[in-house]
């Protein structure tokens, strides 16, 4: 289950909230709301999460079996496997077992939620660089 429900999701924004400013700049961030995100950034921290959620994102269909992700790396499968759970936990990815494998797909709420915290409003030529 993602301890996700209290954060704000690009979906739930209307256009004009999300167009007006990013979270960050309309209001500082509460505690609980950086704990949560602190997870998801620290998660992607990691180059080997980084290209495994890319990995999963661009695969075809949008899901990707582990048997797919553990060829690109010089890491052992059980290493692979960790850095998967990490992603898991972190709220980023999703997973299925079927069979003898374990199929992982992105999450876009999260992601949304990521893009949305980081979106900047456009900058007038009167503001500070």
């Amino acid at each position: 289950m993602s301890k996700q429900a209290g954060l704000p999701l690009l979906g739930q924004l209307g256009q004009d909230d999300v167009a007006c400013c990013a979270p960050m700049v309309r209001e500082p961030l509460g505690e609980e709301a950086a704990a949560e995100l602190s997870r998801m950034f620290k998660a992607l921290s990691d180059p080997i999460r980084l290209r495994l959620l890319s990995l999963i994102a661009s695969h075809e269909g949008g899901e990707a079996c582990v048997c797919d992700l553990i060829g690109p790396f010089d890491v052992s499968q059980a290493t692979i496997s960790h850095h998967l759970k990490v992603l898991r936990e972190a709220g980023l990815v999703g997973s299925e077992r079927r069979g003898t494998w374990v199929y992982y797909w992105v999450l876009p709420a999260a992601l949304a939620t990521l893009s949305a915290l980081l979106e900047i409003p456009a900058v007038s030529a009167n503001s500070p660089a």
